[in-house]
Parts: structure tokens; C-alpha cells; sequence
């Protein structure tokens, strides 16, 4: 007996061993894979930062190209026709002085991280990323006042200049700003992204922008007032989240509102404009644009499409933020379908993002999950689906439901309508433009049904 239950001791403790190590082998290849997985992500995260960078870079060229083939174009006239235009030719060098200023502002953009970001390296998507996912602090009323940064103060400081075709720098990491390789082959779409971001600058921070915010940024700045006023007499100030922020100046306006403010971005040709106008941005209208420029249609005069815009219309870090007020990169429904995130919010408030995504069930459920008990969904905006006309990728997703499903599936998710009615609206339209193309959203404002305890 004694000897049989020797005999089995060891392969008790031999099975014992073996399913501890097998466990011990499982967690081993689990970790391995998400390691793999996460290199994976870090990866095409830096190369399509490397492409966002290189479509910035590449303003000026594109640019030029585009002018190229208007003065092609022009020289195709005859003498009897380019007579009844003799303006047009000096319109060309006015127009290559507007890219120029263009150029500047973008190059002076990009250098502004800190420290500058090396587009050679590896690890570029976590420079950016600690660098865009920030929070604006607020202007004490004793700091000095911003030092003005005059055009000569500006060619002086260790920031690009773009003059014409030429790059002129003397910083130490011009090199790697300066790469060709991060220069060539790209995408025209992507170029159209840097031009539908210049334009955009027009609708957050420009004076000239003020119509298209009080269309679309005043009606839900209003109902937040109005849903919210005892909020300045909180120990802690309600929390208002503002998914596809854009370039930010809805979220700090909340912000200024009295509220604990968070913008969310996927877009980083967003991200690292609002990043530098919210931080770096030192005086009013410091920064001169041209928006205009890329397009010779529907123009009322050459005056009106080659007229400068000032930015930024507002100092941000003086604006009369309240403490907290931040910017979050990353795809909505990733970010906040954290279990911490669960009931964080009293208000979501979206503005032409809903129609976004791929999924539109998807943002409802998540808006609901974040959303406390109670707490408040704002929303204007359309439903212009932007993966509607995917053509040619089979396996995109796009589900495209009217306005009607929409508020039904809204109510599956616990809201209830309390606020419903259309606002007209324009969206980064050119106010002197011949062509004005006008929304007619939907602007509710829902509430989070408490949930039922028994």
C-alpha cells in the first residue's frame, strides 16, 4: 500500500507541473499576440502619420501644379482674347504669393511639436500622440500678456518660412522635416484633406467664420445654458463630451461655458491644426490664410477668391476656459467603449458627426453607454454618410438610416426625444462664393431615460 501510493505521488505533482505550464504556455502565446498586435497597430499608426505629414508637406507643390495648368490653359488664348484679360497674368504671381502664406503657416504648424518630431523614426506616432492628446490649461490674469509675434519676429524665431518654391530653415531637425522620401507620391485625396482643413480653419477661427457658428455652434450652446444653470454653483462643473471636435472651437466654447470639456478627433489632419492653434497660438489674428485660392469657380471677383483671412479670431488659453478643458484623438466608439468610461458624461453634444460612421447603431449605443443616467445627447447635423459611395471597397461597411430609424433606434437605447426641429445651415462654404450649398439638419436634444431599480 505503501509502496502504490509512492508510486503515484509523483505523477500527481508531474500532472500538477504539466497543467501549470501548459496555463503558464497559453498566457505566453496570449501576450505574444497581443504584443504582435499592438506593434501591428503602432506600425500602420506611423505610417499614416507619415502620410498625413508628407500630404502637409506637399501643399506647396501640389499647389503649384494646380497653377501650373491654369497658366497652361491661359497660354492657349490668343493675343485678341488674352487682351480682353490682361489682369489674369499678374493674377498668377498674386496667387503663388497666397501659397506661399499658405506654406508658411502650415510649416510653422507642423515644427511646433515639442520636442520636433522625427518623421524617420519608429516611435514618431508617440511623439505625436503625448503631443495632440493634450489639455489646454487656463491663462492666469497675472501672467504677462502673449508676446506679439510680428512677420519680422516670425522670420527670426527657429520656425520654417516658405518663400515661393524655396524652404528656408535653420533649425537643427530640418532634415527629417525635409526627407523626400515623406514628400513624393502623394494621393491626391490626401492633398484635398490639407486644402478641406484650411478651409475648416475659416469655420472655428476665423471673424469670417462667425455666420456659419451661430448657425450651427449657438443653438447648442444655448441648450446647454438652459439645461444646465445652476452648473457655476457645483463644487464640480458638469461634463459635456463633443465627439468629431474637429479643429476644436465648439469644445472650448463649452468649455467657456463652465463646463468640464473634452473634444474628440480621429482625424489627425485635425488633431495637429487644433493642436497648434489652441497651444501655440500667441495674439489675435496672428497667423494670415487664404482659403480661397484653390479653386477658380463661382468667384465674384479675383479680389474676393485672393482675400486674406486672420486666424485665430480668439486668444484660446485666454478665452475663459474652465479647468480641464481637453483634446482626445482616436476613434469614438475605441476610445470610450472602456469600461471606464460607463455613465462618465451629463452631455454628449455632436455637430455634423453622426453620419460619420460605418456603423451609426454603433455611436447611438456608445453615446447611451457613456451618457449618466439622465444626462443629455445635443445633436445637429445631417446625414450625409460619408461611406455611402465607397465604391469599389466590398467589404466597407456603411449602414445609411433616415432620420426616422435613427430616433428609433435612439429610443431602443433609452433616449427620449425632449427638443426636435430643423436648422438651415452652411458648412465651410465660402460666403462670397456664387455657390452656397445649405443643410437642412436635424437639432434634437434627448435624455437618458434613468434606468428602472427594482
Amino acid at each position: 500500500m505503501t509502496e502504490t501510493t509512492t508510486a503515484q505521488a509523483p505523477e500527481t505533482v508531474t500532472a500538477g507541473a504539466t497543467e501549470t505550464e501548459m496555463s503558464r504556455e497559453r498566457d505566453g502565446e496570449e501576450e505574444e499576440k497581443i504584443r504582435r498586435q499592438k506593434k501591428l497597430e503602432e506600425a500602420l499608426e506611423a505610417k499614416s502619420l507619415r502620410r498625413i505629414m508628407s500630404a502637409y508637406l506637399n501643399y506647396p507643390e501640389a499647389a503649384e501644379e494646380d497653377l501650373k495648368k491654369w497658366e497652361r490653359s491661359y497660354r492657349k488664348l490668343s493675343p485678341a482674347h488674352k487682351a480682353l484679360v490682361p489682369h489674369y497674368a499678374l493674377k498668377f504671381q498674386r496667387l503663388r504669393r497666397c501659397i506661399s502664406t499658405n506654406s508658411y503657416f502650415i510649416f510653422n504648424m507642423l515644427q511646433s511639436f515639442e520636442p520636433p518630431i522625427d518623421l524617420k523614426s519608429k516611435s514618431m506616432h508617440d511623439s505625436v500622440r503625448g503631443t495632440l492628446n493634450y489639455e489646454l490649461q487656463k491663462k492666469d490674469t497675472n501672467d504677462p500678456p502673449p508676446k506679439n509675434h510680428s512677420d519680422d519676429a516670425r522670420n527670426n524665431d527657429e520656425r520654417y518660412d516658405c518663400d515661393g518654391d524655396h524652404l528656408n530653415h535653420d533649425h537643427g531637425n530640418a532634415h527629417d522635416w525635409l526627407d523626400p522620401s515623406l514628400q513624393t507620391h502623394v494621393p491626391l485625396v490626401d492633398v484635398d484633406k490639407v486644402r478641406c482643413i484650411i478651409r475648416n480653419i475659416v469655420r472655428d477661427w476665423a471673424a469670417e467664420g462667425q455666420r456659419e457658428r451661430d448657425q450651427c455652434y449657438k443653438p447648442i450652446l444655448d441648450e446647454l445654458d438652459s439645461l444646465f444653470p445652476d452648473r457655476q454653483k457645483k463644487s464640480t462643473p458638469p461634463s459635456c463630451l463633443v465627439p468629431g471636435a474637429g479643429l476644436g472651437r465648439l469644445a472650448l466654447e463649452i468649455s467657456c461655458l463652465g463646463f468640464i470639456s473634452q473634444g474628440n478627433e480621429f482625424s489627425y489632419y485635425m488633431m495637429i491644426c487644433s493642436s497648434f492653434i489652441l497651444n501655440y497660438a500667441q495674439v489675435l489674428n496672428e497667423w494670415t490664410i487664404y482659403p480661397w485660392i484653390h479653386s477658380n469657380c463661382n468667384s465674384l471677383s479675383d479680389n474676393d477668391q485672393l482675400r486674406p483671412v486672420s486666424i485665430p479670431d480668439i486668444h484660446p488659453a485666454s478665452a475663459g476656459i474652465t479647468e480641464g478643458f481637453s483634446m482626445c484623438g482616436g476613434d469614438f466608439v475605441e476610445v470610450y467603449n472602456e469600461s471606464c468610461q460607463a455613465g462618465m458624461w451629463d452631455a454628449v453634444v455632436t455637430c455634423f458627426f453622426i453620419d460619420t460612421a460605418h456603423n451609426i447603431i454603433e455611436y447611438i449605443e456608445t453615446i447611451s453607454k457613456i451618457l449618466k443616467d439622465g444626462g443629455v445627447w445635443i445633436n445637429l447635423g445631417p446625414l450625409l454618410y460619408h461611406f455611402a459611395d465607397t465604391y469599389g471597397h466590398d467589404n466597407e461597411m456603411s449602414i445609411e438610416l433616415s432620420l426616422e430609424d435613427v430616433k428609433r433606434v435612439a429610443s431602443q437605447y433609452g433616449f427620449e426625444i425632449e427638443k426636435d426641429r430643423t436648422i438651415e445651415t452652411t458648412y465651410t462654404t465660402n460666403p462670397r462664393s456664387m455657390m452656397q450649398n445649405r443643410y437642412y439638419a436635424a437639432f434634437w436634444t434627448m435624455r437618458k431615460k434613468c434606468a428602472i431599480t427594482t
